[in-house]
């Protein structure tokens, strides 16, 4: 019969082991994840893209039901990619909260009611939560043109900016500060000359 020493010898062996083999499973991943991106403090981390969005500009409703927002989640998804790191950020005033938290789960939620109270939220994401040192892109989703100098200032730090807009509401600003425009709506067709 074994001793108790053994035996609980034998468990703290297989109980190391199996930490081992699962930190050694996470930093695989980290590292096949990792693309030695750089961020202005120096520090390397895998690619990771902050996405941001004005639900209401890209459901183009003051207060979009909990059917736009779905389709616009889903729209936003045909034409970019979520990865594992990725955070989304959905701002909205009080009046769309619960619709914009059903229709996009899985996001953080900032509310603020008034005029530009979206951007203001968004803005306040982009402008103070050093968004530079922590992410290698940046999707905006809105066409508005409050979002320029901001763009511009992250893609600056060598932050990749993308614009998920409308073509009807792009803001030429906005539009020349990213370094990618995606439009949710489809190419107008093209004139036939005759």
């Amino acid at each position: 019969m074994a001793s108790m020493g053994n035996i609980h010898g034998s468990w703290s062996a297989g109980l190391r082991d199996a930490e081992a083999t699962k930190e050694a499973v996470m930093l695989g991943t980290i590292r096949a994840c990792s693309h030695d991106h750089s961020s202005a403090a120096g520090r390397s981390f895998p690619e990771r893209r902050l996405h941001v969005v004005d639900i209401e500009n890209l459901a183009a409703a003051k207060i979009p039901g909990l059917s736009q927002i779905r389709e616009v989640q889903y729209c936003y998804a045909e034409h970019l990619t979520f990865r594992a790191f990725d955070q989304v950020v959905i701002a909205s005033s009080h009046l769309a909260l619960l619709n914009a938290a059903l229709g996009w789960p899985h996001a953080r939620y900032r509310v603020r009611s008034g005029r530009n109270g979206a951007d203001l939220e968004l803005l306040d994401v982009l402008l103070r939560e050093d968004v530079a040192a922590r992410f290698t892109h940046v999707a905006i989703g809105s066409g508005d043109g409050v979002f320029a100098v901001a763009a511009a200032s992250l893609a600056a730090t060598g932050v990749c900016v993308t614009v998920v807009s409308h073509r009807n509401s792009l803001s030429a600003r906005l539009k020349l500060a990213a370094c990618e425009v995606i439009y949710l709506d489809p190419q107008p067709p093209a004139a036939t000359a005759f």
